[in-house]
């Protein structure tokens, strides 16, 4: 255990983890509350987000689960109550909730379009809709984002509205961190890159032929370091937006990528 968020409070959403493994959310939050954050750990799985909240407690943390769907001002809204309720106070909201699928402009539908941009846009607004006054009345505060390099630049399937909301991503959290830099709150992004994750493993094994040890492989073998990150990688990246020690950190995107986004094609 640390010492590098002692006192603080976050708000961790998408923090459960489907399917076997640790996925980004879940390492964010167990390693925020190593580091002596209380957590409130949000999904819209309530299952996975007590499971986030029993490892935390094993380790001797301080974690509840609740149910939102970040999508929906209401459950937003009642999450950073529930949040301040039980801990007085909220210092750092992290956002990772996302979803992808691939196609372009003609192949999505409008629902399509609509729920990707919903659950990967509106939803960093309505967190941060309720999160910033209670983060402006004490002077303090720290939004962490998680997007992508897509939200930069194309990547080698068709990503439409995903990286349209990620870009999406990027310019809200620069406008509050400007808005909100004289009140004492920052608000940063970090781009992730390959990373081995559960998430990835259902989503997209199928754009690499199906088959789970080769889609490892080629996306290994894509990376400048010639092996794609780790979620841990994600998790530090974003604990360092979560505490002092980036004070004077504010309105950026850190590529969490080995590199990637710098190469001419990936």
């Amino acid at each position: 255990m640390g010492n590098r968020l002692e006192g603080k409070v976050a708000i961790v959403t998408g923090a459960g983890t489907r399917g076997d493994g640790i996925g980004n959310g879940k390492a964010c939050a167990i390693l925020y509350a190593r580091e002596g954050a209380r957590v409130l750990a949000a999904d819209l799985d309530l299952d996975l987000a007590a499971a986030t909240a029993a490892a935390i407690r094993e380790e001797g943390g301080d974690c509840v689960p609740f149910r939102a769907d970040v999508s929906k001002s209401n459950d937003c809204r009642a999450m950073v109550q529930a949040c301040v309720d039980k801990f007085g106070k909220l210092d750092v909201l992290h956002n990772n909730v996302g979803i992808t699928n691939s196609g372009g402009p003609v192949e999505y539908g409008e629902d399509q379009w609509d729920r990707m941009m919903n659950v990967n846009a509106k939803s960093m607004f309505l967190t941060a809709k309720f999160a910033l006054p209670h983060m402006e009345r004490q002077n303090s505060g720290s939004i962490v984002n998680i997007g992508s390099i897509n939200g930069e630049r194309a990547i080698p399937f068709p990503k439409f509205a995903y990286a349209a909301s990620k870009a999406a991503m990027i310019a809200m959290s620069r406008e509050i961190a400007i808005q909100y830099a004289p009140v004492g709150i920052r608000s940063n992004v970090v781009l992730v890159g390959l990373i081995r994750s559960p998430i990835v493993e259902q989503n997209n094994v199928k754009l690499y032929g199906g088959e789970l040890e080769e889609m490892w492989r080629k996306r290994d073998a894509m990376s400048p370091t010639g092996k794609q990150g780790e979620v841990w990688d994600v998790a530090n990246a974003s604990l360092f937006f979560a505490s002092d020690e980036s004070r004077y950190v504010n309105g950026t995107v850190l590529p969490v990528d080995g590199g990637l986004i710098n190469m001419v094609k990936l």
